[in-house]
Formats: C-alpha cells, structure tokens, sequence
C-alpha cells in the first residue's frame, strides 16, 4: 500500500485572500495586567501630579489663541 500524503498548503493563500487578510484590531488601550507594581505606583503618581503642569499649558495655549485671533481681526 502507498503512503498517504501528509500535508499540503494547496488553495490556502486563495481562500485566505478571498476575504482578505487583516490585521488584528489594535486596542485604544493595551491592558497593563501583569506589569511591574512599582512601576504602575509610580506611574500613577506621575499621571496624578502632572495636571498642574497641563492646567499651566492649557492657560497659556488660550492666551496664545486669544492674541492670534486679535491679530487677525480685520481692521
């Protein structure tokens, strides 16, 4: 009796592409399951002490806004 054949990879790529290929959805977010605690702590405290800095910079984006939308007011 012959050997029976295996394997194959006949007509995959065909069938594959047909509805074609895709990447895999990226999330918004990756979960941080499973990272380093200390790093998560700290990060924490890093994301909870910059709003000072982003209320300062959001202040002075608006300032700059207000003096280009005065600069190009029509006279």
């Amino acid at each position: 009796m012959a050997k029976s054949k295996n394997h194959t990879t006949h007509n995959q790529s065909r069938k594959a592409h047909r509805n074609g290929i895709k990447k895999p959805r990226s999330d918004r977010y990756e979960s941080l399951k499973g990272v380093d605690p200390k790093f998560l702590r700290n990060m924490r405290f890093a994301k909870k002490h910059n709003k000072k800095g982003l209320k300062k910079a959001m202040a002075a984006k608006a300032v700059a806004a207000k003096a280009v939308a005065a600069q190009a007011a029509p006279k």
